[in-house]
C-alpha cells in the first residue's frame, strides 16, 4: 500500500493533476455549504481541498489503511471505510458526488454509478474522472512489446476501459446534460518510470525506459476522461 500511495502522491503533485482536480471541483458547482462525497478517496487530498472550498466533504474508501492515512493527514476531515457500490450514506443526502480513478477497480461500475444516483439529492451533480488503461502511450524502441504490456496490464484490472464509458454509464443511470472532457497527463521524469514499474515487470523493457529516464528521453502520456452530469 505504501508503494501505491507514494505513486499516487507523486502523480497528484503534478501541475496537470492539480489543474484536473480543480476542474473536477468546478464541474461540481459552488461547493459552499454543500455536502459532497468523494468515493474512493484514497489519501484524502480531494476531501481536504473541497472542504477548503466550503463543502462538507466526506471521504469513503474500501481500504481501512487508506482511511487511516487520510485521517492522519487531514484530521479535520470526515472519512469512512465503505464500498463505492454501497455507500454509508442516506438516499438523497448529498448534492455532489465525485469518483477519481475508482471505477476501473470495480467489478460492477454500473452499480457504483447507480449508487451515486441514489445518494444524490435531486439536481445534484456527479463527476467521474479516470484513465482508460488501454490507451496509455509510451515511447519505446519496441512498440510491439509496449502494446502487449499495456494490454496485459489492462487485463489485470476489473474494468480497464470503463473511462470511455463514463458518459453512457451516467446517461443509462438517469443523469442528464453530460459534459465530457479529455485531458492528457504527460510524464517525462522519474514519475513516468514509477508508473511504468506498476505496469510491467519485463526487465529488458524497463531497462530501456530507465536508460531513457537517465537521458531525459522518457515519455508517457495518459489520457484522462472527465465527465460530469446532472442528477
Amino acid at each position: 500500500m505504501s508503494t501505491l500511495l507514494a505513486v499516487l502522491d507523486a502523480v497528484d503533485a503534478q501541475p496537470m493533476a492539480v489543474r484536473l482536480r480543480t476542474r473536477s471541483y468546478e464541474l461540481l458547482g459552488d461547493l459552499t455549504g454543500r455536502t459532497v462525497v468523494d468515493a474512493g478517496c484514497g489519501g484524502g487530498r480531494a476531501v481536504a481541498e473541497m472542504a477548503e472550498r466550503g463543502a462538507r466533504a466526506i471521504g469513503v474508501d474500501l481500504d481501512p489503511q487508506m482511511i487511516a492515512v487520510a485521517q492522519e493527514r487531514w484530521p479535520a476531515g470526515e472519512f469512512h471505510v465503505g464500498d463505492a457500490c454501497a455507500l454509508p450514506l442516506e438516499s438523497g443526502s448529498v448534492s455532489g458526488y465525485r469518483a477519481d480513478k475508482v471505477l476501473h477497480t470495480l467489478d460492477d461500475p454500473v452499480r457504483a454509478v447507480a449508487e451515486a444516483r441514489r445518494v444524490l439529492a435531486p439536481g445534484g451533480r456527479a463527476v467521474l474522472l479516470g484513465q482508460d488503461w488501454d490507451t496509455i502511450v509510451v515511447d519505446s524502441d519496441d512498440p510491439e512489446t509496449t502494446r502487449r504490456l499495456i494490454h496485459a496490464k489492462a487485463q489485470t484490472l476489473p474494468s480497464p476501459r470503463v473511462a470511455r464509458r463514463y458518459r453512457n454509464l451516467l446517461l443509462d443511470a438517469g443523469f442528464t446534460d453530460p459534459v465530457v472532457e479529455v485531458h492528457t497527463g504527460v510524464f517525462t521524469d522519474d514519475t513516468a518510470l514509477a508508473l511504468l514499474h506498476r505496469i510491467a515487470e519485463e526487465e529488458s523493457w524497463l531497462a530501456e525506459q530507465a536508460e531513457r529516464a537517465r537521458a531525459d528521453r522518457i515519455f508517457v502520456a495518459v489520457p484522462l476522461f472527465l465527465v460530469a452530469a446532472q442528477g
